[in-house]
Protein backbone atom coordinates (compact mmCIF):
# COMPACT_ATOMS: atom_id res chain seq x y z
CA UNK A 1 0.00 0.00 0.00
CA UNK A 2 1.57 3.25 -1.05
CA UNK A 3 0.33 6.32 1.08
CA UNK A 4 -0.01 8.56 -1.54
CA UNK A 5 -2.80 6.45 -3.73
CA UNK A 6 -4.69 8.31 -0.14
CA UNK A 7 -4.40 10.90 0.12
CA UNK A 8 -7.05 11.46 2.47
CA UNK A 9 -5.67 9.36 4.92
CA UNK A 10 -2.45 10.87 4.95
CA UNK A 11 -4.34 14.27 5.37
CA UNK A 12 -5.85 12.96 8.55
CA UNK A 13 -2.66 11.03 9.64
CA UNK A 14 -0.96 14.59 9.47
CA UNK A 15 -4.24 16.01 11.32
CA UNK A 16 -4.00 13.46 14.52
CA UNK A 17 -0.32 14.07 14.50
CA UNK A 18 -0.45 17.94 14.54
CA UNK A 19 -3.49 17.54 17.44
CA UNK A 20 -1.64 15.36 19.45
CA UNK A 21 1.89 16.54 18.73
CA UNK A 22 2.47 16.70 22.82
CA UNK A 23 2.01 12.35 22.86
CA UNK A 24 5.20 12.43 21.10
CA UNK A 25 7.05 13.36 24.60
CA UNK A 26 5.80 10.74 26.85
CA UNK A 27 5.77 8.35 24.50
CA UNK A 28 9.34 8.94 23.24
CA UNK A 29 10.08 8.35 27.45
CA UNK A 30 8.26 4.99 26.88
CA UNK A 31 9.73 3.92 23.65
CA UNK A 32 13.39 5.03 25.43
CA UNK A 33 12.88 3.03 28.79
CA UNK A 34 11.97 0.05 26.52
CA UNK A 35 15.05 0.24 24.87
CA UNK A 36 17.45 0.51 27.51
CA UNK A 37 15.63 -1.98 29.20
CA UNK A 38 16.21 -4.33 26.16
CA UNK A 39 19.55 -3.36 26.46
CA UNK A 40 20.26 -3.98 29.75
CA UNK A 41 18.72 -7.53 29.32
CA UNK A 42 20.75 -8.37 26.95
CA UNK A 43 24.06 -7.59 28.79
CA UNK A 44 22.40 -9.48 31.43
CA UNK A 45 22.69 -12.08 29.08
CA UNK A 46 25.63 -11.49 28.21
CA UNK A 47 27.18 -11.73 31.36
CA UNK A 48 25.43 -14.48 32.60
CA UNK A 49 27.01 -16.48 29.47
CA UNK A 50 30.09 -15.49 30.62
CA UNK A 51 29.67 -16.69 34.05
CA UNK A 52 28.14 -19.52 33.17
CA UNK A 53 31.64 -20.50 30.57
CA UNK A 54 33.68 -19.29 33.57
CA UNK A 55 31.79 -22.20 35.73
CA UNK A 56 32.24 -24.90 33.19
CA UNK A 57 35.61 -24.02 33.41
CA UNK A 58 36.63 -24.12 36.81
CA UNK A 59 34.42 -27.46 36.88
CA UNK A 60 36.53 -29.03 34.04
CA UNK A 61 39.66 -27.50 35.54
CA UNK A 62 38.96 -29.07 38.54
CA UNK A 63 38.16 -32.48 37.53
CA UNK A 64 41.83 -31.92 35.47
CA UNK A 65 43.69 -31.27 38.96
CA UNK A 66 41.87 -34.23 40.57
CA UNK A 67 42.98 -36.42 38.18
CA UNK A 68 46.22 -35.08 38.52
CA UNK A 69 46.49 -35.62 41.98
CA UNK A 70 45.42 -38.82 42.16
CA UNK A 71 47.74 -39.50 39.42
CA UNK A 72 50.62 -37.63 41.44
CA UNK A 73 49.73 -39.82 44.98
CA UNK A 74 49.30 -42.89 42.50
CA UNK A 75 52.67 -42.99 41.51
CA UNK A 76 54.16 -41.78 45.37
CA UNK A 77 52.91 -44.93 46.76
CA UNK A 78 53.99 -46.82 44.14
CA UNK A 79 57.83 -45.34 44.36
CA UNK A 80 57.44 -45.92 48.52
CA UNK A 81 56.48 -49.72 47.68
CA UNK A 82 59.30 -50.11 45.35
CA UNK A 83 61.91 -48.43 47.47
CA UNK A 84 60.81 -50.65 50.20
CA UNK A 85 61.38 -53.60 48.41
CA UNK A 86 64.93 -51.99 46.91
CA UNK A 87 65.87 -52.40 50.92
CA UNK A 88 64.75 -55.63 51.77
CA UNK A 89 66.11 -57.00 48.70
CA UNK A 90 69.67 -55.76 49.42
CA UNK A 91 69.38 -58.28 52.33
CA UNK A 92 67.46 -60.89 50.50
CA UNK A 93 69.99 -61.41 47.76
CA UNK A 94 73.20 -60.58 49.86
CA UNK A 95 74.13 -63.13 52.14
CA UNK A 96 76.96 -61.71 53.97
CA UNK A 97 74.64 -58.97 55.33
CA UNK A 98 72.25 -61.68 56.10
CA UNK A 99 74.71 -63.36 58.23
CA UNK A 100 75.84 -59.97 59.44
CA UNK A 101 72.19 -59.22 60.56
CA UNK A 102 70.18 -62.59 60.83
CA UNK A 103 66.97 -60.93 62.78
CA UNK A 104 66.14 -60.05 58.78
CA UNK A 105 65.21 -63.36 57.93
CA UNK A 106 64.84 -65.14 61.77
CA UNK A 107 60.44 -65.93 61.30
CA UNK A 108 61.02 -66.71 64.94
CA UNK A 109 61.15 -62.73 66.07
CA UNK A 110 57.87 -61.22 66.05
CA UNK A 111 59.44 -57.82 64.26
CA UNK A 112 60.61 -59.87 61.30
CA UNK A 113 56.85 -61.43 61.12
CA UNK A 114 55.50 -58.42 61.18
CA UNK A 115 57.40 -57.10 58.30
CA UNK A 116 56.98 -60.48 55.98
CA UNK A 117 52.90 -60.38 56.51
CA UNK A 118 52.66 -56.95 55.73
CA UNK A 119 55.08 -57.18 52.91
CA UNK A 120 52.73 -60.19 51.66
CA UNK A 121 49.91 -57.34 52.28
CA UNK A 122 51.15 -54.92 50.17
CA UNK A 123 52.12 -57.29 47.42
CA UNK A 124 49.33 -58.55 46.77
CA UNK A 125 47.01 -55.11 46.77
CA UNK A 126 49.45 -53.80 44.08
CA UNK A 127 47.22 -54.26 40.93
CA UNK A 128 48.96 -55.10 37.50
CA UNK A 129 47.78 -51.64 36.01
CA UNK A 130 47.78 -48.73 38.29
CA UNK A 131 44.94 -47.21 36.67
CA UNK A 132 42.73 -49.62 39.42
CA UNK A 133 43.79 -47.42 41.81
CA UNK A 134 42.09 -44.64 40.89
CA UNK A 135 39.23 -46.05 42.62
CA UNK A 136 39.31 -44.21 45.83
CA UNK A 137 38.55 -46.98 48.20
CA UNK A 138 41.23 -49.22 46.18
CA UNK A 139 44.13 -46.69 46.70
CA UNK A 140 43.20 -45.89 50.58
CA UNK A 141 44.03 -49.82 51.01
CA UNK A 142 46.76 -50.22 49.51
CA UNK A 143 47.82 -46.56 50.30
CA UNK A 144 47.63 -48.36 54.15
CA UNK A 145 49.44 -51.45 53.38
CA UNK A 146 52.42 -49.92 51.69
CA UNK A 147 52.84 -47.59 54.40
CA UNK A 148 52.68 -50.50 57.24
CA UNK A 149 55.29 -52.17 55.14
CA UNK A 150 57.36 -49.35 55.09
CA UNK A 151 56.91 -48.84 58.96
CA UNK A 152 57.48 -52.40 59.90
CA UNK A 153 60.49 -53.18 57.41
CA UNK A 154 62.32 -50.20 59.29
CA UNK A 155 61.50 -51.64 62.89
CA UNK A 156 62.65 -55.00 61.58
CA UNK A 157 65.55 -53.51 60.34
CA UNK A 158 66.32 -51.08 63.50
CA UNK A 159 66.13 -54.29 65.91
CA UNK A 160 68.73 -56.67 63.46
CA UNK A 161 71.13 -53.93 63.40
CA UNK A 162 71.20 -53.11 67.34
CA UNK A 163 71.14 -57.09 67.84
CA UNK A 164 73.56 -58.26 65.21
CA UNK A 165 75.17 -61.54 66.10
CA UNK A 166 74.58 -61.32 69.81
CA UNK A 167 72.05 -63.75 70.24
CA UNK A 168 74.40 -66.27 68.79
CA UNK A 169 77.20 -67.49 71.28
CA UNK A 170 80.84 -66.97 70.62
CA UNK A 171 81.55 -70.97 69.22
CA UNK A 172 78.42 -69.97 66.68
CA UNK A 173 79.48 -66.21 65.89
CA UNK A 174 82.90 -68.17 64.67
CA UNK A 175 81.08 -70.15 62.88
CA UNK A 176 79.17 -67.92 61.18
CA UNK A 177 82.44 -65.78 60.35
CA UNK A 178 84.01 -68.37 58.73
CA UNK A 179 80.57 -68.90 56.57
CA UNK A 180 81.08 -65.56 55.41
CA UNK A 181 84.50 -65.57 54.49
CA UNK A 182 83.85 -68.90 52.82
CA UNK A 183 81.01 -67.61 50.84
CA UNK A 184 83.29 -64.41 49.60
CA UNK A 185 85.40 -66.62 48.41
CA UNK A 186 83.06 -68.71 46.21
CA UNK A 187 81.70 -65.40 44.86
CA UNK A 188 85.11 -64.66 44.14
CA UNK A 189 85.13 -64.66 40.11
CA UNK A 190 88.84 -64.89 40.52
CA UNK A 191 89.37 -68.48 42.24
CA UNK A 192 88.74 -71.58 40.21
CA UNK A 193 85.61 -73.73 40.03
CA UNK A 194 86.61 -76.42 42.26
CA UNK A 195 87.44 -73.63 44.61
CA UNK A 196 84.45 -71.78 44.65
CA UNK A 197 82.47 -74.93 45.04
CA UNK A 198 84.32 -75.81 47.51
CA UNK A 199 83.97 -72.56 49.67
CA UNK A 200 80.25 -72.97 48.94
CA UNK A 201 79.33 -76.30 50.41
CA UNK A 202 81.56 -75.86 53.19
CA UNK A 203 79.66 -72.44 54.06
CA UNK A 204 76.86 -73.99 53.90
CA UNK A 205 77.62 -76.66 56.07
CA UNK A 206 78.74 -73.98 58.91
CA UNK A 207 75.56 -71.99 58.72
CA UNK A 208 73.35 -75.80 59.47
CA UNK A 209 71.64 -75.09 62.34
CA UNK A 210 72.26 -71.45 62.74
CA UNK A 211 71.16 -69.54 59.51
CA UNK A 212 68.60 -70.34 57.21
CA UNK A 213 69.15 -68.74 53.80
CA UNK A 214 66.32 -67.15 51.75
CA UNK A 215 66.38 -69.06 48.33
CA UNK A 216 66.62 -65.90 46.61
CA UNK A 217 70.19 -65.26 48.40
CA UNK A 218 71.61 -68.43 47.69
CA UNK A 219 70.36 -68.31 43.85
CA UNK A 220 71.74 -65.73 43.16
CA UNK A 221 75.24 -66.73 44.44
CA UNK A 222 74.81 -69.85 42.94
CA UNK A 223 74.05 -68.50 39.37
CA UNK A 224 77.31 -66.24 40.00
CA UNK A 225 78.93 -69.48 40.56
CA UNK A 226 80.36 -71.01 37.71
CA UNK A 227 78.83 -74.96 36.96
CA UNK A 228 75.66 -76.00 38.39
CA UNK A 229 76.17 -76.80 42.52
CA UNK A 230 74.78 -80.38 44.03
CA UNK A 231 74.52 -78.80 47.47
CA UNK A 232 71.78 -81.10 48.26
CA UNK A 233 68.61 -80.53 49.07
CA UNK A 234 67.88 -77.05 50.97
CA UNK A 235 65.01 -75.89 53.18
CA UNK A 236 63.96 -72.39 52.31
CA UNK A 237 62.51 -70.08 55.37
CA UNK A 238 59.17 -69.94 55.59
CA UNK A 239 57.88 -66.50 55.04
CA UNK A 240 54.17 -67.00 55.73
CA UNK A 241 53.05 -65.82 59.29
Amino acid sequence: MRFRDYPGLVDSFWQFVGGYWWLVFPLGGVVGGWIKGAQKWDERRRRDRIELQKLKNAERFAVQEAEEARTSEIERVLAEHDETNRRWLDYELDVAKLIDFPVMTDMREQVTIDFHRAKRDADGLRPDDPDALRDPRALARYREAVREYGLTFDIAEREAKRRRTSDFTEAERVALTRAKNLLALADDAGATRAERQSAYRRATKELEGLLVLPDAATDALEQRIAGELSSGPRTAPSYEP
